[in-house]
């Protein structure tokens, strides 16, 4: 959807990276008032080009509908730790910036803070299909300073994706829901036990994994700790981000034994920048995993054209919500993100760059792009076209998934809070560190991430 090197080797790779967004973006995005440059993050794996087809299509349809003006497509192949450092390095500059950038929400706060993007407020106003998508979306483009800085090309959650054929040589049921965290445990160690061979359940965690560890692994676990009525990672009212309380060491705790008992993968290979696509590209598709704790996104490897044909994904895997801790109210538990198209503050060609958000996000582009992207809609003419909701089997589930799911605290300090968890879950999947001092650490640096801003719950 989706590495930290050494202090050494992080200052060469900045300056590498700046040099290769130099190249990338040529004379700057204001080199020709005729065309607009449009940067987005491209698959490592060069089978996987569902976003490069989609583009394509759109630019050929831009350019058929403005006469004289062209279309630059500007990718940035990268996992997507390394995809954010480019992206910032090229909008430090106007010789560098694009004209249009593909945003994750996690990181857009912290972009905007940067000065790096600019407000679309204005261009919204006019753009009657704005007033088509859903509040929780625009939402999540709008900054602390109350303007918008991003259009959502939809949304996500996740869940718990199975295989059936190994449930069934481990005596499991399907369909499978499990009511608690220790039914998700008890799953594993059955499919351990009677299925050698097969990695039993995929949590993704460490730095390495970046965001995906955090939001996919430890948040789809932290926020099923309590009862739902509170964020456990930011305090809205004190406007303060929560210390690590005991559903933060349950959460870590639930990693520990995944790896600990070795119900997951081989330490290394969760620690491999690439584990996603191992996951999606290997693992399921030749019954290696039987449990995986994922989003809503995965078919898009899988379809026709798509990199990793699958034909039979829809009957070899079964969904299953993830359960909260114990079973408590609401009893299941989602994270929703999503990624936007944004216009830097120092693009050349901000007017067309917007055209070229118009032309992407018609009701009929949006649909395609959905469902090709195995995305949920985020526009209420899409989600209410029948052809949407049955377009690709999942659907349906992730969508109603919606009504149980939280948000990221997506504030400037974010992405530097998301890394501290990163290293927490690292330390205590090694066993370098107990769950106790993972805990401890976490706090220490929550406390210098925020400048202080931490309360106790």
């Amino acid at each position: 959807m989706p590495v930290r090197p050494t202090a050494a080797v992080s200052a060469l790779l900045t300056t590498v990276l700046a040099s290769a967004a130099l190249t990338a973006c040529g004379g700057g995005s204001g080199s020709s008032p005729d065309t607009v440059k449009v940067s987005f993050k491209q698959s490592t794996d060069n089978s996987v080009h569902v976003m490069d087809d989609y583009l394509a299509g759109i630019k050929k349809q831009f350019e058929a509908s403005h006469p004289g003006k062209k279309v630059e497509l500007v990718p940035i192949k990268a996992p997507d730790s390394e995809y954010y450092t480019k992206l910032q390095q090229m909008l430090r500059s106007p010789k560098t910036a694009p004209d249009l950038v593909y945003e994750d929400t996690f990181l857009i706060n912290s972009d905007i803070t940067s000065g790096y993007l600019k407000p679309l407020d204005a261009y919204l106003a006019k753009w009657p299909d704005w007033q088509q998508f859903i509040d929780t979306a625009k939402a999540a483009a709008k900054a602390q300073d109350g303007r918008t800085y991003g259009v959502p090309d939809g949304t996500d959650t996740r869940g718990l994706w199975y295989d059936k054929g190994v449930f069934a040589k481990a005596g499991l049921p399907v369909p499978w829901q499990p009511k608690t965290w220790d039914d998700v445990l008890s799953a594993a160690r059955a499919i351990k036990q009677k299925v050698p061979g097969v990695t039993p359940l995929n949590v993704y965690t460490g730095k390495p994994a970046g965001e995906a560890a955090t939001m996919q692994g430890f948040e789809m676990l932290l926020y099923g700790t309590g009862d739902g009525t509170s964020d456990p990672l930011y305090d809205a009212g004190s406007k303060k981000w929560v210390a690590g309380g005991q559903g933060f060491k349950d959460a870590l705790a639930f990693v520990e034994t995944v790896y600990k008992e070795k119900l997951g993968p081989d330490v290394s290979t969760a620690l491999d920048p690439n584990i996603q696509t191992i996951v999606r590209g290997e693992l399921l598709p030749k019954g290696k995993l039987g449990i995986d704790l994922d989003g809503s996104w995965l078919p898009q490897d899988w379809l026709p054209g798509a990199g990793h044909e699958w034909p039979q994904w829809s009957q070899r895997l079964g969904l299953a919500a993830m359960p909260t801790q114990h079973g408590q109210a609401p009893g299941k538990v989602s994270m929703s993100g999503g990624w936007t198209w944004s216009i830097p503050a120092k693009a050349g060609n901000p007017d067309l760059a917007f055209e070229f958000v118009r032309t992407m996000q018609t009701k009929a582009n949006a649909q395609k792009w959905y469902i090709a992207n195995s995305g949920i809609a985020v526009r209420r003419d899409v989600a209410a076209d029948p052809a949407y909701a049955g377009a690709q089997p999942g659907i349906k589930f992730f969508t109603d998934l919606v009504a149980s799911t939280h948000y990221r605290p997506a504030y400037p300090a974010y992405p530097k809070v998301s890394t501290a968890i990163q290293e927490a879950m690292e330390g205590v999947t090694t066993g370098d560190v107990s769950v106790e001092k993972a805990a401890a650490g976490y706090d220490e640096a929550l406390k210098d991430v925020t400048g202080g801003q931490v309360v106790e719950k």
